[in-house]
C-alpha cells in the first residue's frame, strides 16, 4: 500500500463497513451541502476527505467491492494524477451532468439491493431523478445514510464567523423593497409561502454578507418569506444583536439554524408553499406535509431571487465598472512588477506558480473596496495550465522559466477578487520567452472565439445555451474544441458562478433567457495535454441595442465588455484576424488605456501604455 493513499485506503474501508452494518450495495456521496453550494464548509467536504480528489465539482460512489469517482473533462488530469494508488477509479463524463453517477448505480447495482443517500445534502431535483432510475431497475434507494457521520471522527463543525449588512451605496436597494419584488412573484405563482435554501439568494435578499464558504461572502441560513415576515434560520451568536434589530424593522425575524425544518413542517393547512426544486434539498422537501386536501399545497418553480439577482440594476452596473477599473489597475501593477522580474537575471528558478498567487493577490488586496478572492487563482505554466482547474501547491509547482534549449512557454491567469461593489473573474495568457507558431496558432484561435461572441447581438430572451456554439466556431473550423462551458453569470458581490444564465452546451431551458443587466463571463479555451493551455475571458453585461426607428422584431441585446485587462498581443498570429477582429482588440484596449491610466502610475502605467498599443 502506497504510504500518500494509504489514509484514502483506509477510510474507503470504513464505507464498506459502514454499508455491510446497514445492508446497503452502495453509497452516493455527491459535492454538495444542505444549501447545494459549489464552495462547501469544512463540515461537508466529504467527498474530498474520502477520495482525496480537491477538484470542486465530483460525485463518488462507494460499493462493497468497488469505488467510483465521476468528474467532468475540466478535471480529468488532476483526478488521475489525485486518485493514483488510491484504489479509486475515476469514471471519465463528458460533462458536469448529475446523470452519469446514477446510471452506474443502475447499471452495476444488482436488482433487489438498496443504495444509502444522505437526503440532507441531495438536490430534490437529482433525488427524483436517482429515485425514478434505481426504481426502474428493481434498487430500493433509502435517503437517511450520512455515511460520513459514521465514519469521518473528527467531522468539522458548522463554521461560526459573523454576519454583516451590505450596505449603500453599494447595496443599491433596501431589504425591504427586495422582500417586497420576491412577494410580488410569490402572489403571481399562488403561494403563500416561499423557503429558499441557496446562500446567495439569502445574502442577496437580506442583504447581509459573510465569510461562511470560502471565496464566496455568504453565510449558512435558510429563509421563510411569507406576505407579512420573514423568518431568518442562522446559528446563534452569528447575528450581533444590533444587525437583528435593524432586521426586525424590516419585518425578519431571526431564528436557530436547525429550527428550519420544523418550521416547513408546521406550516398551517392549505398554505402553498414556492420552493425551488434545484434549489432545495430532499430533506427539507419530505419535511412538508402535503399529499392530501388538509396539508400544503407545493407549488415548484425557481427561487423568484435567482431570477432578480441575476439582473443587475443600473446603479449596481455603477458600482460593477467602478470595480472593474480597480481590478484592473490591480493587474497592470502585478504585470508590470511580473515582467520586470521575469527579465532580471536574479530572478531565474524563483518565479513560480506560487509567486504569481501571492503578487497578484497583494496587488488586489491594495484596491479600494477588496474583500478576498473569489475563487483559488490558477497559475498554470505550460502543462500545468492544460488543466482548467489546475491549482499550485507547495508541494507541486512549476518554476516560471525558459526551456533549457531557450524555447518559449505559455503563462494561463485565471483569477478574481470580491470587492464590495462587484465580482471579478479574468484569465488572460502571457508569453515566457518568444512563443512559437504552434502557440501563436492556438491563442488566436480562441481569442476569435471571444471576440466572435463579445461582437454577438441577440433577441432578448434568447436562451444562453444557444450562443455557445459563437465562440466555438473559429476552433471546430480546425477541428479543435474545449470541454468547460463558454460562460457562467457572475454575482454582484456574491458567487462568482451564478445562475439561471450559463453560456454552454446545457440543455437550454426557458430560465436561463438574457435578459438586460446580467453579467456573464465568455471564457473560451484549448487544452493540449501535457504542453499548454489557453484562456482569454472577459466579463461581459447584457445591455440593449438601441432599436432603428419602425423596428417589428422586438428588443435586442448586446454585450457591454467589463473587464478592463490587456489582452497580449505578442501570441496573436495577425494572418489569423480579419480587418473587424482586429478594430474590436484595438478599440477595446483603447478602452482599457482609457479607464486604467488615471488609476495607475510608474511602471504599472508604463506596462499599460505598452500592452495598449494598437495592432
Amino acid at each position: 500500500m502506497e504510504t500518500a493513499t494509504a489514509p484514502i485506503r483506509q477510510r474507503i474501508a470504513r464505507v464498506r463497513d459502514a454499508l455491510r452494518q446497514q445492508q446497503l450495495a452502495a453509497v452516493l456521496v455527491p459535492s454538495s451541502d444542505p444549501h447545494l453550494s459549489e464552495y462547501l464548509p469544512a463540515r461537508w467536504q466529504g467527498r474530498q476527505w474520502l477520495s482525496g480528489f480537491t477538484g470542486s465539482v465530483g460525485t463518488l460512489i462507494v460499493t462493497t467491492d468497488a469505488a467510483v469517482l465521476f468528474a467532468d473533462s475540466r478535471y480529468w488530469v488532476q483526478a488521475e494524477a489525485e486518485l493514483a494508488g488510491s484504489g479509486i477509479e475515476l469514471e471519465k463524463i463528458p460533462t458536469g451532468a448529475a446523470t452519469h453517477p446514477i446510471d452506474w448505480l443502475a447499471t452495476n447495482v444488482p436488482a433487489g439491493h438498496t443504495v444509502g443517500v444522505d437526503g440532507e445534502v441531495l438536490g430534490l431535483a437529482t433525488a427524483q431523478l436517482l429515485q425514478r432510475k434505481l426504481q426502474a431497475a428493481g434498487i430500493a434507494l433509502r435517503t437517511n445514510f450520512d455515511v460520513l457521520a459514521q465514519v469521518w471522527p473528527d467531522r468539522p463543525g458548522l463554521p461560526q464567523a459573523p454576519v454583516y449588512e451590505h450596505v449603500p451605496p453599494y447595496a443599491t436597494e433596501s431589504r425591504a423593497e427586495r422582500l417586497a419584488q420576491v412577494r410580488l412573484d410569490m402572489a403571481a405563482l399562488g403561494a403563500t409561502h416561499h423557503f429558499i435554501s441557496t446562500v446567495d439568494d439569502i445574502a442577496w435578499l437580506f442583504n447581509l454578507r459573510g465569510s461562511d464558504v470560502t471565496y464566496n461572502p455568504v453565510f449558512l441560513a435558510h429563509g421563510l418569506v411569507d406576505a407579512h415576515q420573514a423568518v431568518l434560520y442562522v446559528a446563534d451568536g452569528k447575528l450581533p444583536p444590533a444587525l437583528q434589530a435593524v432586521l426586525a424593522t424590516d419585518g425578519v425575524r431571526v431564528e436557530p439554524y436547525e429550527r428550519a425544518g420544523p418550521a416547513l413542517a408546521a406550516l398551517p393547512d392549505a398554505s402553498r408553499l414556492l420552493i425551488d426544486p434545484r434549489r432545495i434539498t430532499l430533506a427539507f422537501r419530505l419535511c412538508v406535509r402535503d399529499g392530501d386536501s388538509s396539508g400544503v399545497h407545493v407549488v415548484e418553480a425557481i427561487n423568484p431571487s435567482t431570477l432578480r439577482k441575476s439582473r443587475k440594476s443600473a446603479a449596481e452596473a455603477t458600482q460593477i465598472r467602478a470595480t472593474m477599473a480597480q481590478d484592473g489597475a490591480a493587474m497592470c501593477t502585478f504585470y508590470a512588477w511580473f515582467e520586470q522580474a521575469l527579465a532580471d537575471p536574479a530572478s531565474q528558478g524563483r518565479l513560480t506558480e506560487l509567486t504569481i498567487d501571492e503578487r497578484l493577490s497583494a496587488a488586489r488586496i491594495d484596491r479600494p473596496g477588496f474583500v478576498g478572492l473569489s475563487f483559488p487563482t490558477i497559475a498554470g505554466f505550460n502543462a500545468n495550465g492544460a488543466m482548467p482547474h489546475y491549482r499550485a501547491t507547495s508541494e507541486s509547482h512549476a518554476v516560471i522559466t525558459l526551456s533549457a534549449d531557450q524555447q518559449g512557454g505559455l503563462l494561463l491567469i485565471d483569477s478574481g477578487g470580491q470587492y464590495v461593489g462587484g465580482t471579478t473573474d479574468i484569465t488572460r495568457v502571457w508569453p515566457i520567452g518568444t512563443p512559437s507558431a504552434e502557440h501563436q496558432r492556438d491563442y488566436t484561435l480562441v481569442l476569435k472565439g471571444l471576440i466572435a461572441l463579445s461582437r454577438t447581438r441577440f433577441p432578448c430572451g434568447t436562451l444562453s445555451p444557444m450562443l455557445d456554439a459563437i465562440a466555438r466556431a473559429p476552433l471546430w473550423q480546425h477541428g479543435l474544441d474545449y470541454g468547460h462551458g463558454t460562460g457562467h453569470g457572475v454575482g454582484y458581490f456574491l458567487n462568482v458562478h451564478e445562475g439561471p444564465q450559463t453560456i454552454s452546451k446545457a440543455v437550454p431551458e426557458a430560465s436561463m433567457a438574457m435578459q438586460p443587466g446580467m453579467v456573464t463571463s465568455i471564457e473560451p479555451g484549448l487544452y493540449r495535454p501535457g504542453r499548454w493551455g489557453i484562456r482569454i475571458e472577459n466579463l461581459v453585461m447584457n445591455v440593449a441595442v438601441e432599436a432603428p426607428e419602425g423596428n417589428a422584431f422586438g428588443e435586442f441585446l448586446e454585450f457591454e465588455t467589463l473587464t478592463l485587462c490587456p489582452i497580449d498581443t505578442r501570441c496573436i498570429d495577425r494572418s489569423l484576424l480579419d480587418a473587424g477582429e482586429s478594430d474590436w482588440l484595438n478599440r477595446y484596449h483603447a478602452t482599457v488605456l482609457e479607464r486604467l491610466s488615471p488609476l495607475v502610475s510608474g511602471p504599472a502605467l508604463a506596462w499599460l501604455i505598452e500592452r495598449t498599443r494598437p495592432l
